[in-house]
């Protein structure tokens, strides 16, 4: 979940268009349906965070970044495993915070207990002084298309959706 920011003067700006993100959806077809693989957020924040607090592994584009390129990055990144397309296309998704969120089908498969993420630092608790390093995704798991539109966040439902039609088409 790489974030990005324009330097100003004063400090770090965000720049005026909404910020833009990149991710993987995998997916694996099981007798009993499909099944999607979704990360969840690690940190302090998200530990006792479960129902509407998963995603799929993504992170914000630098500039001039190519999306798919970024979506791969991103999915090593944050699970340790290559991505083998062919990937498909989604249609973008606003979450409701602003950010956009351009997303790729993917036929995968993985063992979610050897996923390793990259990790970040941030001052916790709060004021301390002391900085912690997390990682980025604390776990991951395949969820049924109904497990998962209870698990993703708000703003990522529609990409299940779409995986759905793609499928069926």
């Amino acid at each position: 979940m790489t974030s990005r920011g324009v330097g100003g003067p004063g400090g770090t700006e965000e720049a005026a268009v909404p910020r833009t993100s990149a991710g993987l959806l995998m997916y694996r077809r099981r007798p009993d349906g499909l099944e999607v693989f979704l990360v969840h957020p690690g940190g302090p924040f998200w530990t006792r965070k479960d129902d509407g607090a998963w995603s799929i592994p993504k992170g914000e584009l630098s500039t001039g970044e190519d999306p798919l390129r970024a979506a791969r990055r991103e999915f090593h990144e944050e699970t340790g495993m290559h991505a083998r397309g062919p990937f498909a296309a989604l249609k973008p998704v606003k979450q409701p915070g602003g950010k956009i969120v351009l997303g790729w089908a993917f036929e995968g498969e993985c063992v979610p207990e050897h996923v390793h993420s990259n990790t970040f630092r941030m001052e916790w608790p709060p004021g301390s002084g002391t900085e912690r390093e997390f990682p980025e995704v604390d776990r991951a798991d395949w969820f049924s298309l109904d497990a998962a539109r209870r698990k993703i966040l708000k703003g990522q439902r529609d990409l299940l959706r779409q995986l759905e039609d793609l499928i069926q088409a």
